[in-house]
């Protein structure tokens, strides 16, 4: 009755062991799996490439990448992105904007204009309206610098000159600026 009993308990010991263990490694095993690119398969590496792509472009919806980025002047960016329906300047934006103003104050003969750009939703009167007050922000950071309004012509295209055609969060989001172009 007692090596019953004993046994009995050690088989209990043992099978709760084992689904102790078994749970522990499964964790073990996933976070490992997460953590190491050698024994994801090709077909969950898929999967994760667009979205770590996203997240390595965007700050919130806003694009913080620089393949669609031309030069106003030698490192000096020519754009500026927005938020979804802003016209609220990124810290980013700021920083661009007052590296403009530098040049533009050091070359004092040249005159630009500021585009402002939409992405595809929307009606065509909404955007040709949002891109003007994003053109506008940028102007007036601009001017806060220094730079003179005379100096500064404003354009709104709208939706009607995308960057990028597609039509997914990272494509709007290029869309989504203010371009500052060499008028002279």
């Amino acid at each position: 009755m007692n090596l019953y009993k004993i046994l009995k308990n050690a088989f209990l010991v043992v099978i709760f062991g084992l689904i102790v263990t078994a749970c522990a490694t499964k964790k073990s095993v996933k976070t490992t799996a997460e953590s190491s690119t050698t024994t994801t398969t090709k077909a969950e590496t898929k999967k994760a490439d667009p979205i770590e792509k996203l997240d390595a472009l965007m700050q919130g919806d806003v694009y913080i990448g620089s393949d669609t980025v031309g030069e106003l002047a030698s490192g000096v960016p020519d754009r500026v992105f927005f938020a979804t329906n802003e016209t609220i300047l990124t810290t980013a934006s700021r920083e661009t904007l007052r590296k403009q103003a530098a040049w533009l104050r050091q070359n004092s003969d040249v005159t630009v204009v500021v585009e402002g750009h939409a992405d595809e939703r929307g009606t065509r009167e909404y955007n040709l309206a949002l891109g003007e007050r994003r053109a506008n922000a940028a102007k007036d950071y601009l001017m806060t610098y220094g730079v003179s309004s005379d100096r500064i012509k404003v354009l709104s295209y709208g939706k009607e000159r995308p960057v990028d055609s597609g039509s997914n969060p990272l494509s709007w989001s290029k869309n989504r600026r203010s371009v500052t172009v060499k008028a002279n």
